[in-house]
């Protein structure tokens, strides 16, 4: 049963959630943001007893932030993406034009220098990784991937002839071609033989792979068809609850996240490396070879060229490549006299 609201509309959780959900698809937004943004508007209801958002404002939207920073103290980027979801919320699916909602305050994240892993580290984690994990190991450092980016490629991605990896709706749905190691490329040829059999099998048995929905619709076979079965495909089916059907998806990222952590300790390394650190590793490692910061930035998919820099401030060469005095005291020519003085 609905109850009204006081701008004039039903009460209707239900309707809402079909609201947002249409919202989200119309804008395109990715599964995780789905999923993320209804977590947190369903968290923002049962905060508030349940009440309908329309009947909510400033005041409980504020308290809310308030809760998680002060008592669930969650970190300031997971502050923002519930403040993004709220805003979402209001200005998209309930078309309210509140003032309140431009001046809500954004956490400040803090700036944090990535963890770089040297040379021999790298070696020393993906050397230590198992399974078909090893090889997206090797390709978030070779060719500077994101591990879902990783977990994304499809067949027609790999472009052995031109050396080259194309990454489909990347961070910001942005497309961009970076390199293919040339160390990898048996491997992966390799690789790609066992993943040709785990397709065959798959369409025998009546199955098929998700394609994006505008494709599906152009090509209804496109399912079926080797270019695109996934690079990394998971090693069981689904049944999608949507339409029945028997899918096969990629490998989840979590399978990589646990292979590398076990990797890390038992390479015994005292940092907090994680898959990423494999990424930032790929651009510190090319800065110190030598390579432009603009040819890094475009290989990583960067925007802008200041998010690429923070690279430098961690290459192996000190903060501003500057010598550290105490590195060349012997060699000064005052440095005995000092000594001798006591100084």
């Amino acid at each position: 049963m609905t109850t009204p609201s006081r701008n004039g509309r039903p009460d209707d959780l239900e309707q809402l959630g079909h609201d947002i959900r249409a919202a989200l698809a119309v804008r395109h937004f990715s599964r995780r943001t789905h999923k993320a943004y209804l977590g947190w508007i369903r968290r923002f209801i049962l905060h508030n007893s349940r009440r309908h958002p329309a009947n909510m404002g400033e005041e409980e939207v504020t308290a809310f932030l308030s809760h998680l920073a002060l008592e669930k103290q969650v970190a300031a980027s997971t502050q923002n993406q519930a403040l993004a979801a709220l805003l979402f919320l209001y200005r998209d699916v309930l078309k309210l034009d509140l003032p309140w909602l431009q001046g809500l305050v954004r956490a400040h994240r803090p700036r944090r220098l990535p963890v770089v892993l040297s040379r021999r580290e790298v070696q020393a984690v993906i050397l230590r990784v198992q399974g078909p994990s090893a090889l997206i190991a090797a390709l978030l450092y070779g060719a500077g991937l994101r591990l879902l980016e990783a977990c994304h490629l499809r067949i027609q991605d790999v472009d052995f002839d031109h050396h080259q990896l194309v990454i489909r709706s990347g961070k910001g749905n942005k497309d961009r071609v970076t390199m293919l190691p040339s160390s990898l490329r048996d491997e992966l040829r390799a690789h790609l033989e066992r993943s040709r059999e785990t397709f065959e099998q798959e369409i025998g048995e009546g199955g098929s792979i998700e394609v994006p929905h505008a494709f599906a619709r152009k090509d209804p076979r496109a399912g079926q068809r080797w270019p695109w079965f996934w690079v990394f495909p998971a090693t069981r089916p689904y049944y999608d609850r949507e339409t029945g059907e028997r899918r096969r998806h990629h490998l989840h990222e979590s399978v990589v996240q646990r292979a590398m952590k076990r990797a890390v300790k038992q390479a015994g390394l005292a940092k907090r490396a994680t898959c990423h650190s494999l990424r930032h590793s790929f651009a510190t490692h090319l800065l110190e070879d030598g390579y432009d910061i603009r040819t890094v930035q475009r290989l990583l998919g960067h925007r802008s060229v200041k998010t690429t820099m923070i690279y430098t401030h961690v290459l192996n060469r000190g903060p501003g490549a500057v010598k550290s005095p105490i590195d060349s005291l012997s060699q000064h020519p005052d440095s005995g006299q000092d000594r001798a003085m006591g100084a």
